[in-house]
């Protein structure tokens, strides 16, 4: 990735610092995003050569301002989201209007005011890489109480397949991850929340048929093979890293 410039949204903790910290140590240019600034200080105070920049993915305007200032990147990783616990007689109108906001909307906003640079960009390279955050949970197997979560997930599947589509001949290539559970803070903080958080860990690890969670460097070499040129002939593709969950 040595030469690369690499955008990744919600990179203040989880799989988005973890891909930060990858692919910049594989000698690329990251641009570390997030909504939350005093986790992008600690990642700047952690790994000084990362540049960071605050950004709220659900404001359309200053999605295009960042672009506007960026300009061209080879790579952009889509990684933010977030999961609404509930069957849909659960899911309220603002839950699902928040669901779509964060999990997919954002996302068709950060490919269309990225694309025209990433365009651009393709003509010199030759090829640059889209990813976007999907998830093996309901999205492609059903999960209880995932009605929003899973719909949206699906939807980025969607969006992938449709961009990948579009521009294959034009060197843009974009492709989907589908992790499995992943000990993320997030994680962390949907089983402090339940009503029994020791039986829910024992739950979320017992759905891993490799009988643990995922660690984010579970993933990174995916997400650094899929941003990199060595999957210059992948594109339109849904990768599950998810311990055998969807087999």
């Amino acid at each position: 990735m040595k030469g690369k410039t690499v955008f990744i949204t919600a990179a203040g903790q989880g799989i988005g610092r973890a891909s930060a910290i990858a692919c910049s140590t594989l000698g690329a240019s990251v641009i570390a995003t997030d909504i939350n600034a005093e986790l992008l200080s600690e990642l700047s105070k952690a790994h000084p050569e990362i540049s960071t920049q605050q950004l709220d993915v659900c404001d359309g305007q200053a999605i295009i301002d960042m672009a506007n200032v960026i300009g061209s990147v080879d790579g952009l990783f889509n990684c933010a989201g977030m999961v609404h616990n509930g069957s849909i007689l659960q899911v309220s109108d603002d839950d699902w209007e928040l669901s779509l906001a964060v999990n997919i909307t954002s996302m068709v906003r950060m490919c269309r005011a990225f694309l025209p640079g990433m365009l651009e960009q393709a003509k010199v390279s030759g090829s640059t890489s889209i990813l976007n955050m999907a998830s093996m949970a309901s999205s492609i197997k059903g999960f209880p109480n995932r009605a929003a979560y899973g719909t949206t997930k699906a939807a980025v599947i969607g969006l992938t397949k449709s961009i990948a589509a579009d521009f294959v001949g034009q060197g843009i290539r974009c492709n989907a991850l589908c992790p499995g559970t992943v000990d993320t803070p997030s994680l962390r903080g949907r089983i402090a929340s339940a009503a029994d958080p020791v039986q829910a860990e024992k739950d979320f690890i017992a759905r891993q048929p490799m009988g643990r969670l995922a660690m984010v460097d579970d993933l990174t070499p995916m997400i650094t093979y899929l941003l990199s040129d060595a999957s210059k002939f992948t594109t339109g593709q849904t990768y599950s890293v998810d311990g055998g969950v969807t087999i």
